[in-house]
């Protein structure tokens, strides 16, 4: 589901317990180095306006950030808000599952307000 989208740009929501957020470009490039000037530039506000806000709005232990495409080959980048208390933490979310997670987080949808006020300049 994009919660915003330009057209450089689109960011989507990942499905987790954790706030996950992904970042693609709207044209499909395999590696971040065929992205022109101009989406690179979209790409790093967008990841300075996600970060930011997800350590305002959900005080995190810590956020990541990782470009992979493996399975995807199109240039897009995983955000996502870590806690101690997350099922993985300190592992990646994609590896061994160390505790059933126990998080009270706040609801995502002023967080996503948030990101998208950021980004649209309201």
């Amino acid at each position: 589901m994009a919660i915003y989208s330009d057209n450089l740009i689109y960011i989507d929501i990942h499905e987790s317990e954790v706030p996950w957020l992904k970042i693609f470009t709207q044209r499909p490039v395999k590696e971040f180095s065929e992205c022109t000037a101009i989406e690179k530039s979209a790409i790093w506000h967008a990841l300075d306006v996600i970060e930011k806000t997800m350590l305002e709005y959900y005080k995190p232990e810590k956020v990541n950030i990782a470009s992979f495409g493996n399975m995807l080959p199109h240039v897009h980048w995983h955000i996502s808000a870590r806690f101690k208390e997350d099922s993985y933490f300190p592992e990646p979310m994609w590896g061994p599952k160390q505790r059933e997670g126990a998080l009270e987080l706040p609801p995502m949808e002023p967080f996503i307000e948030r990101v998208h006020d950021a980004l649209t300049g309201l």
